[in-house]
């Protein structure tokens, strides 16, 4: 048995300049330390939060590497609604394999590469699944901590509920016996509404039999119409770099924060040093998201050792489920409604200002008011011959978002249980080349089928009572008129990702030949490494992910500081 993680290799890719205990690269590190008790590689959700918690203790020496920049002074960053055009510079410029499932489309994958991480360019959306979810992590891992009620706490632990942008009463648009009030991570309801749309919804909702209004998405039972939750503080987005790495945290002298710099590989103990290395003298935590991690334990002969000597990469750890099981959210889009409406286009300059003025107006917001979340009935035709792949029935299968763009209402249906899983696997055996992702989308015959049911239930929303001489038509594509061929045609080019991949290095029960983590996150067979970061939950949430790597890396950080 190999023992690893005592060194770790970097490659530095930028220089600027250094402040406090922040470092622009891998030179200005050399006159600091070469040693810490952890060293965390990643500046995502799960590496920031981590080293935020163990820097709380001062016998805690952390360094926190991250290969892109810092999050701070980004106005696409910053500005909530300018997350759609955040320069290509922070990100890693992923493109997938050609998808089988989708006639071989390679699809673009922005994963992000600045301090933050994902929660750097996501859409914000703050929802955390239902307790199903969770109460599957603890019997996937042979662990009950991982369920639903011992995580709870957690999810608390983390928040900070906040007043709307602006300061409007939200009050019936949730319910606030489940958030947190202290936390790092803020959370608010959207700065406008209820607009005539908005209330359209409501009235919807009330004479639906299948979506009826459900007052907080974050209860653990997310199906229904709900008001958006967003990690939104003050008008500004609220990443894990702002939230957990405050300016305060920065300057923990126990802290060290590495920034334009890229782990290669980890290396074992007794390695000599070839390249430039840092040493962990308790743990490496590896927290670079569902690509990046298993294309860094790959890179170090961490996998599947016929695969790894394929690529010319020796290896040390024959551990064959690292990179398999990628899970992730598929999403059809668009679809399209004629609207009896008008709506009154934003003056970009003037929203601007005022954002930059006092942090309200529109720009405080990413996706809208509201989302729904739906169960497929029990009785649809595509069950006769396929399992439900729901954790449970309070797991919802489809997300519907919608907005109003005057005479036209545009809508996503996303499908939150897939069935099919994709892979992550090296190129080459140089680290620097971009692994290869296959999503896997459509691979499976029951998300084709569950993604036209989502179709349907979306239909069905926007023919009800409240809609009529509102909604005028249906744009399509129609599942129930178009022929079978033509419309699964018209959907694989049109299906995208929602951007929550997960899986890829999967907990499972203590001593399984499968999975490749114990349910304590260290990787099996390997002393002083962990993971923690979305690669590690082993189902993809029936919810946007960010706070689920939340919720593990909170719990997390508790499980390494036990241990020391």
């Amino acid at each position: 048995m190999e023992i690893f993680t005592t060194l770790v290799g970097f490659i530095a890719l930028g220089a600027a300049f250094a402040h406090g205990k922040v470092y622009s690269d891998l030179e200005q590190l050399g006159s600091a330390k070469e040693t810490y008790d952890f060293v965390v590689v990643g500046g995502g959700i799960g590496g920031s939060t981590v080293a935020s918690r163990l820097s709380e203790n001062p016998r805690f020496n952390v360094l926190l590497i991250e290969a892109g920049p810092n999050n701070e002074g980004i106005i696409d960053i910053a500005v909530p609604a300018y997350f759609q055009s955040i320069n290509s510079t922070y990100s890693w410029g992923h493109v997938t394999t050609p998808q089988i499932g989708l006639n071989n489309r390679s699809l673009p994958y922005d994963q992000a590469r600045v301090l933050g991480g994902s929660s750097s360019h996501n859409g914000m959306v703050y929802t955390r699944g239902s307790t199903d979810d969770f109460d599957r992590w603890g019997r996937v891992s042979g662990d009950s901590s991982w369920s639903w009620k011992t995580l709870f706490p957690y999810f608390l632990r983390n928040e900070k509920l906040v007043p709307p942008p602006g300061g409007r009463n939200a009050s019936g648009q949730y319910d606030p016996r489940f958030h947190g009030y202290s936390g790092p991570t803020s959370v608010s309801l959207p700065w406008g509404g209820p607009t005539d749309f908005d209330l359209l919804a409501i009235e919807n909702a009330e004479h639906s039999n299948e979506i009826r209004f459900n007052l907080d998405v974050n209860s653990g039972k997310p199906s229904g119409l709900i008001w958006v939750q967003s990690t939104i503080g003050n008008g500004e987005r609220c990443s894990a770099a702002v939230g957990t790495l405050t300016g305060k945290v920065r300057e923990r002298p126990n802290l060290t924060i590495l920034l334009n710099t890229q782990a290669t590989r980890v290396l074992p103990s007794n390695e000599s040093r070839k390249q430039t290395t840092v040493t962990a003298k308790k743990e490496l935590i590896v927290s670079g998201g569902a690509f990046e991690t298993p294309h860094l334990l790959l890179n170090s002969g961490i996998g599947d050792k016929n695969e790894l000597e394929a690529v010319q990469v020796k290896s040390i750890h024959h551990l064959p489920d690292i990179g398999r099981g990628l899970s992730d959210h598929l999403t059809f889009q668009p679809l399209g409604w004629t609207a009896n409406d008008v709506v009154q286009p934003i003056d970009n300059a003037m929203a601007f200002e005022e954002w930059q003025t006092n942090r309200t107006g529109p720009l405080t917001e990413a996706v809208g008011h509201q989302l729904v979340f739906a169960r497929i009935s029990p009785d649809a035709p595509l069950f006769n011959n396929q399992s439900d792949p729901a954790a449970g029935p309070n797991s919802p299968h489809i997300e519907i978002t919608f907005f109003s763009q005057g005479p036209r209402i545009s809508g996503f249906v996303v499908l939150l249980t897939p069935k099919s899983r994709g892979t992550v696997k090296l190129a080459s055996n140089n680290p620097l080349d971009r692994p290869l992702v296959d999503l896997g989308f459509l691979t499976h015959p029951f998300d084709l089928l569950a993604v036209k049911e989502g179709i349907r239930m979306a239909k069905r929303w926007f023919e009800g009572p409240a809609y009529e001489g509102y909604i005028t038509g249906f744009l399509g594509p129609d599942p129930d008129v178009l022929p079978e061929q033509e419309f699964d045609d018209a959907l694989k080019a049109r299906v995208g990702t929602f951007w929550h991949p997960v899986g890829t290095a999967s907990i499972s029960p203590r001593g399984a030949k499968h999975g490749v983590l114990d349910p304590d996150l260290k990787v099996k067979g390997v002393k002083g490494l962990r993971v923690v970061d979305g690669s590690a939950i082993p189902y993809v949430p029936t919810a946007h992910t960010q706070a689920a790597v939340y919720v593990l890396a909170e719990r997390a950080a508790d499980l390494i500081k036990d241990s020391w």
